[in-house]
């Protein structure tokens, strides 16, 4: 048997351990990344850290520790109040509004994972105070992000874009834009339908759980005020200088902290560790897998295959299920040169195969094992983490299985491109 294999098999042991057995997947994830680095790559230390998620560790700990302080001292409770203003009460319309939101952000330069930091800890605070399924705010964001994602002067975009160019294919920044934004306000839809968004047109915010001190709520006091600050302080240093998302987190909770320390006390205990065990750990494995040559292995495995639309379903398929877990930039980076051979030949619509792939290596991006899902299962207050856990990964899961089908379906077989 392969060491590729073997690594493969390992993962799979994971999951149905940590399902059966309710055991953190990320410890698990961490034994599994010691074991088979050492006993089946020939790795050292060094090569099993490598693959450790430094940036997003300090993402999920900065951001859960800031809004964990905007919390305590009733930040985002105004800020629940100040979104319901601006909807004159209509609660159906805050999880497209959050939809938008993040939407436009990446759209004009955003990374996604910044603008879900973002939006996500206001969008379930939101969530909580008035009955939402937090899967389906969650959902309502990672999409938003995903759909703006795309666009000609964003992030995802200018890789994806330059990728093509790099490799002299056939290229629509237009239509690679409109892929995205088409397919994620379809699944927006189907989500808001499913999971009770239609139920919530009968409602508006003077039903169910509203607080009795509404007015110390609505009211500004100097806390919030510096709280505001830091956030807007949060978007202007991630979005104008570029400027990392957890770094500046964390640096913009600690000056709160300093000068309100009384209602920031227990927020560092309030930092979402379980989440963030689990996703270091996953991506711990997941970076020993890209360390020994796995996922490349599995991706040239695949474009062997004779039949060219069957090679394209099934690097759709690969790059969703690899994405899901790991960077959806490096899966793009990695399969559209994957592509190149059978491309050229003819057979295949470039234009259709790279928004196809493109879709299918970031909408899946609601997995909690990815930086985005793992965002909103960290920010969601009041929830069982456990429960909320799983419903992200059933849910990512038939993403994974239906969406690259889908896209395949619609923008490769008609040959577009």
């Amino acid at each position: 048997m392969s060491a590729e294999l073997i690594s493969i098999l390992v993962l799979v042991v994971v999951f149905v351990i940590a399902t059966t057995r309710s055991i953190n997947m990320g410890a698990l994830a961490f034994a599994a990344a010691f074991a088979v680095g050492e006993l089946v790559a020939d790795l050292d230390a060094d090569g099993i850290f490598a693959g450790f998620p430094g940036d997003l560790f300090v993402v999920l700990v900065g951001v859960t520790y800031l809004f964990a302080i905007a919390r305590a001292n009733g930040t985002t409770d105004w800020l629940v109040h100040a979104s319901i203003r601006l909807v004159r009460g209509r609660i159906a319309l805050i999880p497209w509004v959050m939809f938008v939101i993040t939407g436009a952000l990446t759209a004009i330069g955003a990374v996604s994972p910044a603008a879900v930091a973002i939006v996500a800890p206001i969008a379930l605070s939101f969530a909580a105070r008035y009955g939402i399924s937090p899967l389906l705010m969650g959902a309502m964001v990672v999409h938003g992000a995903q759909g703006g994602g795309f666009s000609p002067i964003s992030i995802y975009g200018s890789i994806v874009n330059g990728i093509v160019e790099r490799e002299d294919l056939p290229g629509n920044e237009v239509a690679l834009f409109l892929a995205s934004l088409i397919a994620n306000v379809i699944i927006a839809g189907i989500v808001f339908v499913l999971f009770g968004g239609l139920k919530l047109g009968g409602r508006d915010a003077g039903e169910g759980s509203e607080p009795a001190d509404q007015e110390d709520a609505s009211r500004l006091d100097p806390a919030k005020i510096a709280t505001l600050a830091a956030l807007v302080a949060l978007v202007v240093a991630v979005l104008g200088f570029d400027l990392d998302a957890g770094l500046s987190a964390i640096t913009l909770a600690v000056i709160l902290s300093a000068f309100w320390p009384e209602s920031s006390r227990k927020a560092v205990g309030e930092i979402a560790w379980s989440t963030v065990l689990l996703i270091c750990g996953v991506l711990t494995y997941v970076g020993v897998l890209e360390e020994m040559g796995t996922i490349k292995w599995a991706g040239e495995g695949v474009s062997d295959i004779g039949v060219p639309l069957l090679a394209a379903v099934l690097l759709c398929y690969i790059g969703a299920i690899i994405s899901a877990f790991a960077s959806s930039v490096g899966i793009m980076g990695a399969l559209i040169p994957l592509a190149v051979p059978f491309l050229a030949q003819g057979e295949i619509g470039a234009v259709g195969m790279i928004a196809a792939l493109a879709v299918s290596a970031t909408v899946v991006d609601v997995s909690p094992f990815s930086t985005n899902g793992a965002l909103v299962l960290a920010a969601a207050p009041d929830v069982d983490r456990e429960r909320f856990f799983r419903q992200l990964m059933v849910y990512g899961g038939i993403v994974v299985a239906v969406v690259p089908a889908a896209v395949w379906l619609v923008l490769v077989v008609p040959g577009f491109g």
